[in-house]
């Protein structure tokens, strides 16, 4: 690409690199074309520890690791599972509930086993979302590269969640998980959907990730556009 600034996404995974993709040019319109989203697994960067004692803490360390070891801007973030009932928890923990890393199934089967005596009415929940955006310091030309400026924006999508899992889309805890924000298709069958049922547009519309980014949108564009 030719005039375009370049943005590290701090993950891994592919998929959430095509989330981030759509939601940025849904707010930036044209101007998504000139920033050139690139991830740290494209560029081998290594996964860091994520030690933080929160979302935003973990969005940070993501992001800032990235800033220091290739000098571009990056943009993190770390979500999760939070359950009333049982304080909050997973949290954090969410993508290793069950002790393995990763293993969706495992993790929610184990999240309705602790729930299973727990009444409908009491099985509020909501996916939270950090999402951190870093700059580096101009006019260095070796790592460990400085950090400039630094935003953490938060999101949540709140719900409930059910007895059973449904739906073949998503990850995590999406089959598990009905948002309160449905879907017009939804309303008009007077079917809830689970998070796993709806398709990615529709997730994407309502999502913790969406508004947690889109909250970052104005730090975005005045850092690397305007």
């Amino acid at each position: 690409m030719s005039n375009t600034v370049k943005l590290v996404v701090a993950t891994h995974n592919a998929g959430k690199l095509v989330e981030i993709r759509r939601i940025l040019a849904e707010d930036l319109g044209e101007d998504a074309d000139r920033i050139e989203l690139l991830t740290a697994g494209e560029l081998n960067l290594p996964d860091p520890v994520e030690d933080g004692a929160s979302f935003e803490q973990n969005a940070l360390l993501k992001a800032r690791d990235v800033v220091r070891r290739t000098g571009l801007p990056a943009i993190a973030d770390d979500s999760g599972l939070i359950v009333d009932v049982l304080g909050a928890a997973p949290g954090i923990l969410s993508a290793r509930w069950c002790g393995r890393h990763g293993d969706d199934v495992a993790n929610y089967e184990l999240l309705l086993a602790q729930l299973a005596d727990i009444p409908d009415r009491n099985r509020t929940a909501r996916f939270r979302c950090a999402a951190a955006f870093v700059t580096p310091e101009e006019g260095q030309s070796e790592a460990p590269y400085g950090i400039h400026n630094e935003n953490v924006e938060l999101g949540d999508m709140c719900g409930r969640i059910i007895r059973e899992p449904r739906g073949e889309h998503g990850f995590g805890y999406d089959p598990i998980f009905v948002p309160n924000d449905q879907p017009q298709r939804a309303k008009e069958s007077g079917e809830e959907l689970t998070s796993a049922e709806m398709t990615p547009e529709e997730k994407n519309a309502i999502s913790h990730r969406s508004k947690a980014i889109q909250a970052l949108v104005r730090s975005i564009r005045r850092a690397l556009i305007d």
